[in-house]
């Protein structure tokens, strides 16, 4: 059925769409796999930084729990900083993504990166997402991943 203007023209058509995303390339919604990547190398590098802060042993599995929350809060201050000052963080950006306001709230940037950052710890809105495949962590700080 062909799309014939009025209240339909915001719906899904591909991830970003109604946000004003293109569909591929620069600016479009990074797939799920690239965002896992950026997070993953994200955390391996402040989990590296708290073993190394607490004098810990990289293998030791006894030490795991010790770094455990040094290296979250790496993480969350990492997380804040960089993305407030430049948009991304290291594994963001060696996965070729970034972050980008939406316009949906009038709050200051580091405060955003802040709500998003500590919503983004919760782990759990990160998992839960929308068809754009923003997380409840990205919806209420307004903001949204987008590749470079």
């Amino acid at each position: 059925m062909a799309n014939t203007g009025g209240a339909d023209d915001t719906a899904f058509q591909y991830r970003g769409n109604r946000l004003g995303m293109p569909e591929e390339g620069t600016g479009s919604v990074p797939g799920f796999g690239r965002r896992l990547a950026a997070i993953m190398l994200d955390w391996l590098l402040c989990l590296a930084l708290a073993h190394l802060f607490t004098g810990s042993a990289l293998g030791d599995p006894a030490a795991a729990n010790a770094v455990s929350g040094p290296a979250l809060a790496i993480f969350a201050g990492y997380n804040v900083v960089l993305l407030s000052l430049i948009g991304t963080t290291v594994g963001k950006r060696l996965a070729g993504v970034g972050v980008a306001a939406t316009g949906e709230r009038a709050m200051p940037w580091p405060v955003a990166m802040l709500v998003r950052t500590l919503l983004l710890c919760l782990v759990v809105p990160a998992v839960v997402y929308d068809r754009d495949q923003r997380g409840l962590h990205d919806r209420f700080a307004g903001t949204i991943t987008r590749r470079f």
